[in-house]
């Protein structure tokens, strides 16, 4: 028997013999399984070698449920963590690999494999030889072979990356493309031969060119019932073209992609691995892509077109990105600007002015699943009341007796936190007993004796482990749980409640100002409308106070005059011109609908809009004649009724504020217009008078 051969039978013991022998098999892709078959072959051939070492066929487990996944990790290998696990329990006497890097190609999953086989007393056998990982030699080894099967992975990959690299920046790399671009047979990049899809897209492009606003683009479909084409990427239809609803995203992904303006792009996003094994993708700047190719392909725009329209895009995003989710204070007058949200979706609202009088009042408005997907706003909720309804709240709570409170809770709060910092520090001395506990265990064991002391050092580092975490809580919880408040302070806080009223109401308190003071005391305000306004504040510190307000009275009911009102201007009417009116009605210190003064004007539109009948009309209706009529059935001049009604032969009413006047019916036997007219009053009274006869 050579030294080779001795060597490896003396490896193998009766121990090892009696547990069972587990052959991994994996390749990294589905084609290397079905093309590469040799080495597949050759893996399961090392039964055969088990069974020359000692093994029965019986106890030999193939497992080979990792075929066709990579092993640059064990993430998501069910079968190397299974290998892991048996040979954890100690099941294991041996574990064979065609190589190394069919177990791992990762020097952690390697390592670790090696340090439980070693601990478990586990050989490794591949096709080179036998090794026990518990032999500084072999497992030096077994170290280096790992090394070597890691760092011919990464220059698998670097060639590969060099590869792909080198088409990229020549734009002759082929990429998955977006919606509306397809290769033809020749492999160069052509517009999708469906022509809805071309439509669809150059609709999307010309619409944002004509109105410069991703969401009206989305209006626009949402409006003419149009459909956004897209590709599925995944599942048993994945290639297959399906039309959905427009959305907001969708839109600005079109706008952003410069393949659309015929531009060949590489690089774009960058991939990381974050800790828990997920890949994020992140945006680059354009400075940083790998490769940018203007004019390569056939695309929906001109590439001056796509810069303009990212342009576009960067102001619109200025007044409508993400800051607006919260955001800080800014100009304003509305209070809640930034920590209002939607009672209905739980969205932040917007604020939108207008101007009333003069001045701006704001509307706290839900609109951001109109803006994504046109589907309406959510509510609309007048601000103006609500601003005051918590200004008023903020007036009340901010109040001497409401500090005295707070300051005896914060005084009570800060006799817990003592007790709380007595268990927290009763928490690490035990951690600390335990830890030396442990530590006096491990040292106490005869270091020969290497499971128990393996055992007892894992326990010892748990231990350890336990105390750090101790003791982290109870620095945590002692710098937020001890805010002691000085007498400096609470005599501060004292004299806020005096200042704070007259701060507040201040007009040259800035807008800006009156808002930071709100969110220093309020975490958010929730508003829902229904019948009512439903107000639900959320102070600093969990504290709650819900408010129900009446809905705003509809600008006609504002603007209307009360019914009193009305009533006294039609019994006025009677006596009165509009102008004196409104001298009575201001004169009972009344107002119109505004709040400013009555005025004729404003006292004959009342009596137009609720069909009063003007003063005049009711002097005719009682039959008061007009200048006219009198001049005519006088048969004089006017100059000269206008004499008489001067003279007193004749009574005149004042009938509207031009001064014109209606007068009385003459009588025929008056004798002062006996005197004046004589016998040809009493002939024309006499034609009037006889049959058939008219004045």
């Amino acid at each position: 028997m050579s030294a080779l051969a001795s060597n490896t039978a003396a490896k193998v013991t009766a121990e090892h013999l009696q547990r069972t022998a587990f052959l991994y098999v994996r390749q990294s892709t589905l084609r290397q399984v079905m093309q590469n078959t040799e080495s597949t072959q050759r893996q399961y051939a090392l039964r055969r070698r088990a069974i020359a070492l000692g093994w029965p066929v019986e106890r030999i487990v193939v497992i080979d449920t990792d075929q066709g996944q990579s092993g640059a990790s064990a993430a998501d290998r069910e079968g190397f963590q299974r290998l892991v696990a048996e040979v954890g329990l100690g099941k294991a006497g041996i574990v064979l690999g065609l190589e190394v890097s069919r177990l791992a190609r990762n020097n952690a999953d390697w390592h670790r494999l090696l340090e439980i086989c070693g601990l478990s007393g586990t050989l490794i056998c591949d096709e080179d030889g036998l090794y026990d990982p518990a032999d500084f030699n072999d497992r030096l080894l077994l170290g280096l072979k790992g090394t070597m099967s890691e760092a011919e992975l990464h220059f698998i990959r670097a060639r590969l990356q060099g590869g792909i690299l080198s088409k990229a920046r020549r734009g002759e790399l082929q990429m998955p493309l977006p919606v509306g671009l397809v290769y033809d047979p020749s492999g160069k990049v052509v517009l999708d031969p469906d022509r809805s899809v071309q439509n669809a897209l150059h609709h999307v492009f010309a619409t944002f060119a004509r109105t410069g606003s991703a969401r009206a683009v989305v209006y626009e479909f949402k409006r003419e019932g149009l459909l956004f084409p897209t590709r599925i990427r995944k599942g048993h239809l994945a290639g297959e073209l399906a039309w959905v609803e427009p959305a907001h995203w969708r839109v600005l992904r079109a706008l952003h992609n410069p393949r659309y303006a015929g531009a060949f792009a590489y690089g774009r996003r960058k991939n990381r691995k974050t800790p828990d094994g997920k890949m994020t993708s992140h945006q680059l700047p354009r400075e940083q892509w790998t490769a940018l190719i203007p004019d390569s392909h056939p695309g929906y725009l001109t590439f001056e077109q796509f810069e303009q329209n990212l342009r576009t895009l960067a102001e619109n995003a200025r007044a409508h990105g993400q800051d607006r989710a919260g955001g800080p204070a800014r100009e304003g007058p509305a209070l809640l600007q930034g920590i209002v949200i939607c009672g209905r979706c739980g969205n932040r609202m917007s604020v939108q002015y207008h101007q009333r009088r003069g001045e701006l009042v704001p509307d706290y408005r839900c609109i951001r699943a109109n803006i994504q997907h046109h589907t309406g706003q959510c509510q609309t909720i007048p601000g103006q009341r609500v601003d005051e309804t918590i200004s008023r709240l903020l007036l009340e709570t901010v109040t001497p007796l409401a500090l005295e409170v707070a300051l005896s809770v914060q005084a009570e709060l800060e006799q817990r936190a003592d007790e709380a910092d007595q268990l927290r520090r009763s928490h690490v001395q035990r951690a600390q007993q335990h830890a030396e506990l442990a530590r006096r265990r491990y040292l106490a064991v005869d270091p020969s004796n290497r499971l128990v002391a393996d055992t007892l050092e894992a326990d010892w580092n748990d231990k350890l482990r336990q105390l750090n975490d101790a003791q982290d809580d109870y620095q945590r919880g002692t710098e937020t749980a001890r805010a002691q408040l000085t007498e400096q302070h609470k005599a501060r806080i004292r004299q806020l409640a005096a200042d704070f009223p007259a701060l507040w109401s201040d007009p040259a308190t800035p807008a800006r100002e009156r808002k930071r003071i709100a969110r220093l005391l309020i975490e958010d305000v929730t508003l829902n409308r229904t019948e009512e306004i439903h107000v639900h504040v959320r102070f600093r510190g969990g504290q709650t106070t819900s408010l129900t307000l009446p809905l705003p009275t509809p600008i006609g009911e504002q603007r209307k005059t009360p019914a009193e009102v009305i009533a006294q201007i039609d019994r006025l009417l009677d006596e009165h011109t509009e102008s004196e009116i409104a001298a009575i009605l201001n004169a009972q210190d009344l107002q119109s609908f505004d709040g400013s003064p009555f005025t004729g004007y404003i006292v004959k539109c009342l009596g137009k809009n609720h069909r009063l009948g003007s003063h005049q009309a009711r002097l005719h209706a009682a039959g008061m004649l007009t200048l006219t009529e009198i001049t005519e059935q006088l048969g004089v001049h006017h100059h000269t009724i206008k004499a008489w009604a001067r003279a007193g032969l004749l009574t005149s009413h004042k009938a509207n504020d031009r001064n014109e006047q209606l007068y009385d019916p003459p009588q025929p036997d008056d004798p002062r217009l006996v005197k004046h007219l004589g016998q040809r009053l009493a002939n024309r009274e006499h034609i009037k008078t006889s049959p058939g006869g008219a004045l």
